[in-house]
């Protein structure tokens, strides 16, 4: 059978029946008064025990909310991904390009003419996808914009087709005219 602590304390000598009786008799009293509520019941293992709870819960509310964010991410990628290639036109192998400023990097893109015209009256916009660039409709690229606004390459505000007061109206623009 195994000795309890206090027996083994005293047949190894470190205390004598004289301070294992004192102990006992402490421990008893002070169980009687708590009963009676005369004494404060030591607790702070329990407030330690509560603090380290509440710092758990705290430290899982933020890992909850991180890894939604990380969802909501994923989500708006994907969202922005179909938008693109649901909306996006096709591309074209022609000698006309349509240059464009990219990350301080000049780059351009192979258009026609009518995609030359809407590029730069704000019909169509330009937008990061794979690695490239793709041409998609202002209302795609609106919503694209709410998503995530660093995917918009280029989207120019709209302009006016005929400004009924411009003194220039009268001159006609070539059509070969390369910027």
């Amino acid at each position: 059978m195994s000795l309890s602590l206090r027996d083994q304390l005293l047949k190894a000598g470190l205390v004598n029946q004289k301070q294992a009786k004192q102990v006992g008799k402490d421990k008893q009293k002070e169980q009687r008064l708590a009963h009676k509520g005369q004494v404060e019941i030591d607790d702070s293992q329990k407030r330690a025990a509560q603090e380290a709870m509440a710092e758990k819960a705290k430290r899982d509310q933020e890992l909850n909310r991180q890894q939604q964010e990380k969802v909501e991410q994923k989500a708006r990628a994907a969202q922005i991904k179909q938008l693109i290639e649901v909306s996006r036109l096709p591309k074209l192998t022609t000698e006309d390009y349509y240059n464009f400023v990219d990350d301080k990097k000049v780059k351009r893109l192979s258009v026609n003419s009518l995609m030359r015209s809407k590029l730069s009256n704000g019909s169509l916009a330009i937008v990061h996808h794979g690695g490239g660039y793709e041409v998609i409709p202002r209302e795609a690229a609106l919503k694209i914009q709410e998503r995530d606004p660093r995917r918009i390459v280029l989207l120019s505000e709209p302009t006016e087709e005929v400004d009924g007061d411009d003194p220039y109206a009268a001159y006609k623009i070539p059509d070969d005219l390369m910027w």
